[in-house]
């Protein structure tokens, strides 16, 4: 299995990586996995362009309790 990377573009921030790469998953609910993955980037809030993030693979679906209308 190879590791998926993301390359950051300048002004990217946790929450929309997420919302971009985990439509599916939760969107930003599954930040926190994403941050666990890339420790040494931590304290960055607003990315710069062209650092590498490692992208865990995320299956489930983070949100257990959703509203009717969004099932």
């Amino acid at each position: 299995m190879s590791t998926k990377t993301y390359k950051t573009i300048q002004g990217d921030t946790w929450d929309m990586i997420c919302y971009r790469l985990y439509p599916n998953v939760g969107k930003e609910m599954c930040m926190d996995k994403l941050i666990s993955a890339n420790p040494d980037c931590i304290d960055i809030l607003i990315f710069p362009a062209g650092l590498q993030l490692i992208i865990p693979e995320i299956t489930e679906s983070v949100i257990s309790d959703l509203p009717p209308w969004k099932k």
